[in-house]
């Protein structure tokens, strides 16, 4: 079984690849771990040694067909927690990110399934994030990111790819939660800038920066 650490390091490149950067750079894992340059090192020739990673020095790790396995067990874990943080315990989406991360450790894959079952299979968690399967699978929205958007035009909210608790909270202030509709009322042509017509909001307009608007995944409507 792995371990934590393990877990850890599998999940981060998981991500890192997830978002472009393949192989992964061991700094760009250092930076996201906040661990050390040699610690990470050491650690990559490990995974590699378990068969878990390609690495080649100075080069970056990408995680094999046994890595990404793994890697799908703990994001399940971690999803699925948050889902039954929110739905069952009533913690708001700004709080599970950090009590899933230490829940996810700890649950086994028996425990998982139970808690798949009694959710319904949820295929998203409470931040829009796709929810693998048990053997792997992953249903993806066809999306795009709040900062394409046309000015005019009518979106909905699918994903928040920044987990931060004052990012949420935010979110949360101006009512743009997930699955909430809304229309691109202004773009500021010096900074990007959205001004957004909140439905059934109040107060119906928000401001987005253009740098938030990167990380808000939407569909057209």
């Amino acid at each position: 079984m792995p371990t934590i650490s393990v877990e850890n390091y599998l999940k981060a490149i998981y991500h890192l690849e997830s978002h472009g950067e393949v192989p992964v750079k061991t700094k760009s894992l250092a930076e996201r771990l906040e661990i050390s340059l040699p610690s990470v090192t050491s650690m990559l020739k490990s995974l590699a040694r378990d068969g878990l990673v390609d690495y080649k020095p100075y080069h970056g790790a990408s995680l094999n067909e046994d890595g990404v396995r793994a890697a799908l067990k703990v994001i399940r874990k971690h999803r699925l927690v948050e889902v039954f943080l929110v739905q069952t315990l009533g913690l708001s989406w700004d709080e599970v990110h950090e009590e899933a991360e230490l829940l996810e450790h700890a649950v086994s894959e028996s425990l998982v399934a139970r808690i798949d079952d009694f959710l319904g299979h949820p295929k998203f968690d409470p931040h829009g994030d796709p929810i693998p399967t048990a053997d792997g699978q992953i249903h993806r929205l066809e999306t795009i990111r709040l900062d394409e958007a046309e000015l005019g035009a009518t979106y909905r909210l699918e994903r928040v790819l920044d987990q931060e608790s004052d990012v949420l909270q935010y979110l949360d202030k101006i009512g743009l939660t997930l699955n909430r509709s809304f229309t691109v009322v202004e773009i500021l042509s010096f900074d990007g800038q959205l001004f957004l017509d909140i439905h059934d909001t109040d107060p119906l307009r928000a401001a987005i920066s253009k740098s938030l608007a990167e990380r808000l995944l939407v569909t057209k409507l």
